[in-house]
């Protein structure tokens, strides 16, 4: 499976944007899809993550009630709507897909598929 990631750009703090994250196998639906950034000298982090069906989602404290993350499995494609930016969302971002089941699909190493990044850049 691949996967194209984009959406990214810059914005100021309060903004909002809205990545995409499009594959190119209808077995897509299959897989769980996990959104992740990656900040300048720091580490890669799980900020949400999507069941299969979409019925289940998980964010990292760090954008939780700002970020949603939602799934149109007919379009092969995962969103992660942004709002409320701030500063520290500035990083790379990137999709990624397992096989893994839900729940234990929370750190990178449970990740096959990973799309190449879009870059978010939020200004004060």
């Amino acid at each position: 499976v691949q996967l194209q990631a984009f959406g990214g750009g810059s914005v100021q703090a309060g903004g909002s944007l809205r990545l995409s994250c499009a594959a190119s196998e209808r077995t897509f639906s299959s897989l769980v899809v996990g959104w992740f950034r990656r900040a300048p000298g720091k580490e890669r982090e799980l900020v949400a993550r999507i069941s299969r069906n979409g019925a289940s989602t998980h964010y990292a404290d760090s954008v939780k009630g700002r970020f949603i993350v939602s799934r149109s499995n007919i379009k092969n494609t995962v969103y992660l709507q942004m709002s409320g930016l701030k500063p520290e969302d500035t990083a790379v971002y990137s999709c990624a897909a397992t096989s893994t089941i839900y729940t234990m699909a929370t750190t990178d190493h449970q990740y096959s598929y990973w799309g190449q990044g879009t870059e978010v850049t939020v200004s004060s």
